[in-house]
């Protein structure tokens, strides 16, 4: 039986070159260097010039944006408390409850992205349905996979994460390559602790994706998977 568990976390991390973004080639990221990320990456946020409940970040820039977008603030974005955005698919609505405390420069980002109107009218991108691995990857305003914002951020990542029906994580191409891409978890996963978990969904929004997930994909995916072939498209943002 502990074979097979391994078997399945490896197929899921080959899979896995899922989560290319920044606008850089599809990746297998190593399991071996960031099977336990730090809980805080000083690349990432600094406490100690921030105000009590908030932090600093980076964004660091990288690649040309695949739409005009500025980037995030940094000084003194917050980081307690939980809040929400709402993707209006075209299967229907699916709420995120973001978590500011637990990764406060990751849901700033995602924050600044939707409120910019990154989001609005694009398709995601590719959809795995099989090898351990489901989630719906969006996020890409090119629906290629190698779209990204023009700059790049650090890991929010724990050694405990996990990646059950409706995780809520960022697609990478790699340690620390952070950009708009995010993926939505429709049934449990066997991933590394190796992408960042920034929210969760509720069983009516993970339905929605599971509806787009039943009709498969398109197999044109070269890390596996391929294109919804239910067209999955975030046609609205709304945050609150």
């Amino acid at each position: 039986m502990a074979v097979m568990k391994r078997l399945s976390v490896v197929l899921a991390a080959a899979a896995l070159s899922l989560l290319a973004a920044c606008g850089q080639p599809p990746a297998t990221p190593s399991d071996s260097t960031s099977s336990s990320p730090p809980a805080i990456d000083p690349t990432t946020r600094s406490q100690d010039s921030a105000a009590p409940g908030f932090a600093n970040c980076v964004y660091t820039v990288s690649g040309q944006a695949a739409r005009p977008v500025d980037p995030p603030p940094t000084e003194n974005v917050p980081a307690t408390g939980l809040t929400t955005v709402t993707l209006t698919m075209n299967e229907g609505p699916v709420t995120i409850t973001l978590d500011r405390a637990r990764t406060p420069c990751t849901v700033n980002s995602f924050l600044s992205l939707a409120e910019q109107g990154y989001y609005t009218g694009t398709a995601c991108h590719r959809l795995s349905d099989s090898g351990g691995l489901y989630m719906l990857q969006c996020g890409d305003p090119t629906g290629t996979g190698r779209g990204g914002p023009g700059y790049s951020f650090a890991d929010e990542t724990y050694s405990d994460d996990t990646y059950p029906a409706g995780t809520v994580a960022m697609a990478n191409a790699g340690p620390n390559t952070n950009g708009s891409q995010f993926f939505i978890v429709y049934q449990d996963s066997s991933l590394p602790p190796s992408y960042t978990v920034f929210g969760h969904i509720d069983d009516a929004s993970r339905a929605v994706v599971e509806r787009i997930a039943a009709e498969g994909h398109d197999g044109s995916s070269a890390a596996g998977g391929g294109k919804p072939n239910n067209y999955a498209e975030i046609q609205q943002v709304s945050l609150g």
